[in-house]
């Protein structure tokens, strides 16, 4: 199997809850634009691409620009950290699990306040990403076990130390604090508002969004249901083959463990449970999940690094890739026909991806594209 769908039948209605009270009221992009090195993220027309790939439009979001980061997870974990200490400013540690771009974004935004953290990484966790987080003062630890066994050792040790947890991924109890996460996340959305984001009707169709617990996604589904209704474009959420949490919830119709065999070149999604948090707003601002074999993300790299004549070069990383991976899967492969009708996607379909990440890990992303860059 190289692929795998499910086509959802969202209400469009927005569900009442921790989460989407939190987003309903904070503001978190004036908070962003007050940060030293605030600038909105590059979008990237890719009309070679679009040729290609038998659409009208592609636009890109480079998330490789934030911050100087590499990856769009700063937006969340340091709004959800300054608001942690507009309530308590003797805070003194961070601490979370991470695949590697959250946990360097909580250690960058508790450095930004004068804040240590301590960050868990899972078993098969690269040198590469750990030194990167290590990079802003981090103390880091890799846990013998995956991404759900990192989470309960950051629970467990945050809870014996007196830390304050800044995890991404909500359960029962735990609510607050991922939702101010995701509400940084919007910014991104928000960014796009003079651009494709238009009222009274968005300039896309289909927007390809990968999730890993999925809050990422959550943010996505909240602002186009919040600012269109039931006219918001369609949301796709992509994920790995061995690591589809979100895509075993909508089958079983509730909060599911991946089944997965939890192997994946996309590290950034490779999560074992989804959000609970996050799950109300998939069900009702998602239109299809799919999950797809690593060969579409590498393909989806090489595709940005080696861009169609007269498109710009994007430099993607593995699970920055996974949006466009979902597009050419979905235009490709004979077994997803049923996905292609459902979004109506065809010559005249205006697509929207976020590449999440640039080349995080550099010694993965040299391997895949085949050359080395500065």
């Amino acid at each position: 199997m190289i692929a795998s769908y499910f086509i959802n039948s969202p209400d469009n209605k927005i569900v009442q809850n921790t989460t989407t009270e939190i987003l309903s009221r904070k503001n978190a992009l004036a908070f962003h634009k007050t940060l030293k090195g605030y600038k909105s993220t590059p979008l990237v027309s890719l009309p070679g691409l679009a040729r290609k790939y038998g659409v009208g439009n592609i636009y890109l979001k480079d998330e490789s620009h934030r911050f100087g980061l590499n990856a769009f997870k700063a937006l969340g974990a340091v709004f959800a950290i300054d608001q942690l200490l507009a309530t308590n400013p003797h805070l003194q540690t961070f601490c979370t699990a991470t695949d590697g771009n959250h946990g360097k974004a909580v250690a960058w935004g508790a450095s930004l306040f004068g804040k240590k953290s301590v960050i868990y990484v899972p078993h098969d966790t690269t040198e590469n990403r750990m030194k990167a987080i290590e990079a802003y003062g981090a103390r880091v630890e890799k846990v013998n076990g995956n991404y759900d066994d990192a989470c309960a050792r950051a629970e467990s040790m945050s809870n014996a130390n007196g830390w304050q947890l800044v995890q991404d991924m909500a359960w029962q109890g735990y609510e607050e604090i991922p939702a101010n996460i995701v509400a940084g996340y919007m910014s991104l959305f928000v960014e796009m508002e003079d651009t494709i984001n238009t009222l009274p009707k968005a300039k896309i169709d289909v927007v390809f969004v990968q999730a890993g617990v999925g809050s990422f996604a959550a943010a996505a589904a909240f602002y186009y249901l919040n600012r269109y209704g039931g006219m918001r474009p369609k949301i796709v959420i992509v994920e790995p083959l061995e690591a589809d949490a979100i895509f075993s919830s909508f089958v079983e119709g509730k909060v599911t463990t991946s089944k997965g065999n939890a192997t994946t070149i996309m590290a950034g999604l490779n999560c074992g449970t989804p959000s609970l948090g996050a799950w109300d707003l998939l069900k009702s601002g998602v239109d299809v999940s799919l999950k797809i074999d690593d060969a579409f993300a590498r393909e989806a790299m090489r595709e940005l690094y080696y861009p169609v004549q007269g498109d710009q070069r994007v430099i993607s990383g593995e699970s920055g890739s996974a949006g466009l991976a979902g597009l050419m899967a979905i235009v490709r492969e004979k077994e997803l026909e049923a996905v292609k009708q459902a979004l109506n996607i065809n010559d005249q379909t205006n697509i929207l991806l976020i590449s999440t990440e640039g080349d995080t890990d550099k010694k993965v992303f040299e391997e895949v594209v085949g050359i080395r860059h500065k």
